[in-house]
């Protein structure tokens, strides 16, 4: 053979053989220049609920903020199930990559509405909440089983812990706003383990929400596809700690009890803090 011709095929082997190594690199390389999305940490939604406001999750974004997280608490409108939820879903177009989404009492409804067909959603979390089926309400879910100090009167026609006001829509019809009386917050929303200062100040800022957001029945619920979590407070006096361990199990969620009462984000943060990480970080 030639020297010329055996250069010429040194060179070759050369260049194949650095094509090669090159190529071998480059796939075990690849994984540390892709992101899957498992090392990018979630933003965490929280969504409050009837008679409380974004304030009430004040503890639980501490933490949640002091480990890393991306965290928002939009303002629910308790205006009617639907609109509640389509404004919520609309919200979360606005975040870029997974979301957890978290909901306390009514806020149940609303996420488990307004993340059905959202695949950034990676989890549902449910704190002391609703999580209705579809064709259920809220009013239904309360009503299913015994407890709650809303009412000391089943046939009353309004439980008696709640105070009607009522006020003029945008379409000039009539509404009603439902506030839970002053006297009766304490024990309905707190079980009396919130000193009465503390309780007074929270009752004068509540917000309510319509007769017609209690009553709106839910849609397709997002449980059914969605990876849910769900803490129970033990000793709720607004929905029935019965009826929170029937919905998680139905949503065959991940279930944590917690001895508290239903605002169980005012009083026990940390509780919640760490059942939300846990859908955070769940795979």
């Amino acid at each position: 053979m030639s020297h010329r011709r055996s250069g010429r095929l040194s060179a070759i082997a050369t260049t194949v053989l650095a094509v090669a190594t090159g190529a071998s690199t480059a796939a075990f390389a690849a994984p540390t220049h892709h992101h899957t999305g498992h090392d990018v940490k979630p933003t965490v939604v929280l969504v409050h609920g009837a008679w409380a406001d974004s304030s009430s999750w004040s503890g639980v974004v501490k933490h949640l903020q002091g480990d890393g997280y991306k965290v928002s608490a939009p303002a629910t409108p308790l205006r009617g199930l639907h609109s509640d939820a389509a404004y919520l879903a609309d919200y979360l177009k606005t975040i870029e990559g997974p979301i957890v989404l978290v909901g306390h009492s009514y806020g149940g409804s609303v996420i488990t509405d307004a993340a059905t067909g959202n695949s950034q959603v990676k989890a549902l979390v449910y704190v002391a909440a609703f999580a209705p089926d579809k064709g259920e309400s809220t009013a239904d879910l309360v009503a299913k089983f015994p407890g709650s100090h809303l009412s000391d009167n089943p046939n009353a026609p309004l439980p008696t812990a709640l105070s009607p006001v009522p006020f003029t829509q945008v379409d000039g019809s009539t509404g009603t706003d439902l506030y839970i009386k002053p006297d009766k917050y304490r024990d309905v929303f707190l079980s009396d383990q919130v000193n009465t200062a503390k309780a007074a100040e929270l009752a004068a800022t509540q917000r309510p929400i319509t007769a017609q957001a209690v009553g709106e029945p839910s849609g397709t619920p997002a449980w059914k596809t969605i990876p849910s979590w769900y803490l129970v407070a033990h000793d709720d006096h607004t929905l029935p700690a019965a009826a929170e361990r029937a919905m998680a199990a139905r949503a065959h969620a991940h279930t944590v009890e917690v001895a508290g009462p239903h605002a169980i984000a005012v009083t026990d943060p940390n509780a919640v803090t760490r059942i939300v990480e846990q859908a955070a970080t769940a795979r």
